[in-house]
């Protein structure tokens, strides 16, 4: 089995347009969620989300690639371009041959869906773009990828709803440590803020018109984001001997169902994924410094998931830092794993704990530190990074400090 490490990590998102940015905005607790701005928000009941501000897609492509993206692979390619360059590693040869991408995403094409089936249904046009389809479908983000950087060995997308980025990361990490792939670009994007996608999230009755306050005793829902984060696992020794930097090292992964409800959570599902995360990477559970929880803002998804924290890590629980940074960027779905990796590498790399803001009242079911509104420094050697989906689909990763 060989080791795994994260080489170059990319994002855009509600907080920056890089990683860097990113992760400013983390250490200071900024909310990146605002008010909507697309076509027919008016219509809408809910009306924030933690939306892409200041992107122009013109230019970073032309006009036959604009033809081809769908915002989710404009940001994917974003993302992956500064993960790659950071990287510095370059696919040619039997590395090219070897190497792939795996991302996930939950709905793929969204704005695209949305802007034809206007086009059809309340313009009465006949015809659409013939480019609809491959620039609508979840695999087109990873074709794009695999084009644009000469990846020719395992490619494909994940689709599992809010874990498909850690499920995409799992997969990829499976790939470089039983090696079958010495580097894989991994990760996942999202891009639902668009009228259909807004309205779809509005019938489930889980969204909030204010704020997202994970944990907090008055949390009133989840809020959506939108955006991509993208990283290059690499096996070990091929990192160590091109000189590469480590950001930090990827030493577990498990994957739970809860078989038992499409869209209420279940704490012995999350506490199954988070023990086998433990178990895969040989860790005991003390071990672990900081959980970047899925935290979602909803009464059921944040009072399972303390539950199951607490079932998995028993005493010592009370000494673990948890924090849901999508406080601060919104759900995005599909892509929010990946956004949320950052925050684990930020822990393991700089020692500094991003925070969950919004928080206002404790919550005697959520009675976990969950680091309260600021930032923290703190050394943490080892962190988990947890996903948990509607459908019943948990999926948790392990990383540890270099």
């Amino acid at each position: 089995m060989k080791r795994v490490v994260i080489t170059g990590a990319g994002t855009i998102n509600a907080l920056g347009h890089s990683v860097p940015a990113t992760l400013e905005a983390m250490r200071e607790g900024r909310c990146g969620i605002g008010e909507l701005d697309f076509r027919d928000v008016e219509r809408l009941a809910i009306k924030i989300g933690g939306q892409v501000r200041g992107f122009e897609a013109e230019g970073r492509f032309n006009r036959q690639q604009m033809s081809l993206y769908d915002r989710f692979t404009q940001f994917t390619l974003t993302a992956a371009k500064e993960a790659i360059e950071q990287s510095g590693i370059e696919f040619h040869g039997e590395l090219a041959a070897r190497s792939g991408v795996v991302l996930g995403t939950a709905g793929g094409g969204v704005s695209t869906w949305d802007d034809n089936y206007r086009s059809v249904y309340e313009d009465g046009k006949n015809r659409v773009h013939p480019f609809v389809v491959p620039k609508l479908m979840n695999n087109a983000a990873a074709s794009h990828v695999s084009m644009g950087y000469n990846l020719k060995g395992p490619s494909f997308t994940v689709s599992t709803a809010c874990a498909s980025s850690n499920h995409a990361m799992a997969l990829a990490f499976q790939m470089v440590r039983s090696g079958a792939s010495p580097a894989m670009v991994t990760g996942g994007s999202e891009s639902m803020l668009c009228f259909g996608g807004v309205k779809a999230w509005e019938g489930l009755r889980v969204m909030s018109k204010d704020a997202c306050r994970p944990f907090s005793a008055n949390r009133n829902g989840m809020v959506q984001g939108e955006g991509a984060g993208v990283f290059v696992f690499e096996e070990y020794e091929h990192a160590k001997a091109r000189g590469a930097d480590i950001l930090c090292e990827v030493i577990g992964f498990a994957m739970s169902s809860d078989a038992a409800d499409i869209v209420m959570p279940s704490k012995q599902g999350a506490a199954r994924a988070m023990a086998g995360a433990l178990a895969d990477a040989r860790i005991n559970a003390g071990e672990v410094g900081y959980i970047n929880a899925h935290g979602t803002g909803t009464a059921a998804n944040d009072k399972t998931e303390c539950a199951a924290v607490a079932d998995v890590f028993g005493p010592h629980a009370d000494d673990l830092m948890i924090s849901s940074t999508k406080s601060m960027h919104g759900h995005l779905i599909g892509g929010t794993g990946a956004v949320e990796l950052l925050a684990c590498i930020m822990a393991l790399r700089d020692g500094i704990i991003a925070p969950t803001i919004g928080y206002e009242e404790p919550d005697p079911e959520c009675a976990l530190d969950v680091v309260p509104n600021e930032a923290r420094e703190a050394k943490v050697d080892i962190a988990l990074s947890n996903a948990f989906a509607f459908g019943g689909l948990n999926a948790v990763l392990a990383l540890k400090r270099v």
